[in-house]
Formats: structure tokens, C-alpha cells, sequence
């Protein structure tokens, strides 16, 4: 008889967690586990999540990202209830909001196996004291009824035992995947797409994918390309996602003198193809847990050029695949790219370097890793 697993993500927009959340749910194997999908507030992945085959979906408003007191009473209760309705054998989190709520309803419904996947941990250094003890509070109080922790990044789970939030016994570094083999056969012509994106076809193009939060520092790349602009000129520049820092992105963009040569293109479904457009991708997060637009930007065959953060490194080579730097080193991004339009054949035997990801950041090698600690877990509890 399949076992119900129910996954719970604050909010499904175009980040890695929620696509590979999305991406799972319809393709665990349906003669074990029967998937429940449960989403916060409103996010333009909820359209997708209605039409997958074979999930079963449900959605909670009151489940929001800002911390706000009554909202997330209203959250609690709604998860607890509904939990215990659908009684499942695995709640599986996703996110700080919905790891921190979801993993203490699923205590209070009586759930045997709790599961939490670290994307990159909420506290962060840029936030205040008092702010960042307060989540490492919250975060070591559910820990206590987590039964297993997943890490997408070695440099995760060892923050995690640094703080005391687990032993190393009790997290598994599960990776963030991609589609390697769909990105790969992927045939675009990109002439065809640059014109589409308003982009002149014969110049170099630079680009950057992720929400204008203040976590993906989207300012530092309009600062980069000012940099690239002032010894490169030709260079065009491609940023594509959208979010609360686009008035910002648009004034620093028109102050830096960027308007003719920088584009917006917002939110985007064909991530992979834009990938082929680009000469270099460009990261400048201030944090991550392990960013999924570097495997889709070196499957691509495209050289990465971004910053040090949490576990960068450990699939970003330096000088091999791309280069990493630390976080807010304008100058130093803007020099590594400088260097790579200046040398196409290095950059291109960069780039194909890149495309050889070991297995484990495939992303049903993913999948199979997660069944494979779902049963493991499963046995336990009936043991």
C-alpha cells in the first residue's frame, strides 16, 4: 500500500526549491508513496501545481514569509487540521516559514517521520542579533521533533551541527538537481531567442536569473555591468526575474547610464534556453544553500562567475568551471568577466567543462535519494 507523503513550501514562485519541489511530487513512484503538495500565500507556480497528475494539492494563505504573529497562529492551526485529515506517514518541509510551521503541525497531527530539506538556512550575518538568535531559537525548538534533516550543500549541514541544530548522524546532503539530460538536448536557436529578448544577436551577452530580493544583491550585477560596460561597450546585459528591488535595479541602471544595453526580461518558463544566449552567467547572491542556476547555467555549457556563498564551491570549480568571489567584490566579478569575453577559447573550454556534473546533481538521482531515505525511515518506524 503507497504511503502518503505530504510536502509543505511557503510560497511556489521560480526559486530552486520550489521546482524541484514541483518536479518530485508527480514523480516519486506511485506503488509506494502517494504525494501531497500544501503551498502558502499566492505565487505563480500555483497553476502548475493544480495541474499535476496524480498530486493532490492544497493550499494555505495564511502561510506567509514575513513573520507576522497572527497569520502564523492561523497557519498552524490550518496545517495541524488538515495533517491530520489526510494522516500521512511523511511530512517532508521546504523552506524556513513552512520548515519551522509545517514541521510543528505535523508534531501536533502526530506524524511518525518528519523530514526538513535545508535550501539555505533563514538566519542569515546580515541580519540583525536579535533577529538571528530568535530563528536559530525557533529553528533548534522543531529540530527537537525532526526525524531527518536533508542538506542541498555539504557547507549546510556543517553549519548545522556547528550551531547544534543536528549531529552529523542526522542530516543526509541530498543535492538540488536538474534535468542534466533535458538541458542538454535542448536544441535553440539563439538568434532567434536573443531577438525575442531584445537582444542583438553578434554581441556578448552577459546574464543573471533570480528574484530582485536583497538576498541575490541584484544591485551588485547592475554595478558589474557597469564595470563590463566601461572597458567592453558592446557587452549587452540580461537579468532575468523580477521582485521588490525592480524600481531600484531600474533607477541604478538608468543612473549608471545602462538603459540601451541592459534588459529586464521579468519572470521566465525557458530558463535552459536563455542559458544558450549567454557568454557568461553571473551570481552575485549574498547567501544560498546551493544555487540551482549554477548547475543549469554549467549543463548549459556556459562558465559561471559569481560569489563564495555556503556551498558554491562545491560544485562551482574555481578556474576550472567559473570563478567565485566573495560576496559584494564588484570589482572582482566584473574583472573575472572582463577576462572571459576577452578569451572565447578559454571561456568556451570553461564552459564545456562545466557541462560533465557528477550524477548526484541530477535531479532524479535526487528523487531516488529521497525514496531511498523515505523507506529507510518508513522501516524504522515499523520496526
Amino acid at each position: 500500500m503507497a504511503q502518503t507523503v505530504c510536502h509543505i513550501i511557503t510560497k511556489l514562485e521560480l526559486g530552486g526549491a520550489q521546482q524541484n519541489t514541483l518536479f518530485t511530487v508527480p514523480h516519486l513512484d506511485p506503488d509506494k508513496f502517494r504525494p501531497v503538495l500544501i503551498a502558502g500565500e499566492p505565487g505563480l507556480l500555483d497553476g502548475d501545481a493544480r495541474k499535476l497528475v496524480g498530486v493532490e494539492f492544497h493550499q494555505i494563505p495564511s502561510l506567509v514569509r514575513g513573520i507576522r504573529p497572527l497569520s502564523d497562529l492561523r497557519a498552524l492551526l490550518a496545517l495541524t487540521l488538515l495533517l491530520r485529515r489526510i494522516k500521512p506517514a511523511i511530512v517532508h518541509t521546504h523552506s524556513s516559514k513552512a520548515g519551522i510551521l509545517g514541521r510543528a503541525a505535523a508534531w501536533l497531527a502526530g506524524v511518525p517521520v518528519v523530514i526538513h530539506s535545508i535550501h539555505g538556512f533563514g538566519f542569515t550575518r546580515y541580519q540583525s542579533a536579535v533577529v538571528r538568535r530568535t530563528l536559530i531559537a525557533l529553528e533548534c525548538l522543531v529540530a527537537k521533533v525532526t526525524t531527518r534533516f536533508f542538506a542541498v550543500s555539504e557547507a549546510n549541514r556543517q553549519l548545522g551541527v556547528e550551531i547544534g541544530l543536528f549531529t552529523e548522524s542526522r542530516c543526509t546532503v541530498i543535492r538540488s538537481g536538474v534535468d542534466v539530460a533535458a538541458i542538454r538536448r535542448l536544441e535553440v536557436d539563439t538568434t532567434a531567442k536573443k531577438r525575442e529578448l531584445g537582444l542583438e544577436p553578434g554581441r556578448p551577452v552577459v546574464g543573471m536569473v533570480g528574484p530582485m530580493k536583497a538576498q541575490k544583491a541584484p544591485l551588485d550585477f547592475v554595478r558589474v555591468a557597469a564595470r563590463v560596460a566601461e572597458k567592453k561597450p558592446e557587452t549587452q546585459f540580461l537579468f532575468v526575474g523580477d521582485g521588490e528591488l525592480r524600481e531600484a535595479m531600474e533607477i541604478e541602471i538608468a543612473l549608471l547610464g545602462l538603459t540601451k544595453s541592459f534588459r529586464l526580461a521579468g519572470w521566465r518558463r525557458d530558463v535552459p534556453a536563455i542559458m544558450r544566449c549567454l557568454d557568461v552567467f553571473v551570481l552575485t547572491s549574498l547567501w544560498e544553500g546551493l544555487p540551482r542556476v549554477y548547475l543549469e547555467a554549467l549543463a548549459s555549457g556556459v562558465p559561471v562567475v559569481g560569489t563564495r556563498v555556503d556551498g558554491a564551491a562545491e560544485v562551482v570549480r574555481d578556474g576550472v568551471n567559473g570563478y567565485l568571489l566573495a560576496p559584494g567584490d564588484v570589482q572582482g566579478l566584473a574583472d573575472r568577466v572582463l577576462s572571459l569575453l576577452a578569451n572565447p577559447t578559454a571561456s568556451a573550454d570553461m564552459g564545456r567543462r562545466g557541462e560533465s556534473l557528477p550524477q548526484e546533481f541530477d535531479i532524479y538521482d535526487m528523487i531516488r535519494r529521497q525514496e531511498q531515505e523515505y523507506e529507510r525511515l518508513l522501516a524504522g518506524i515499523k520496526a
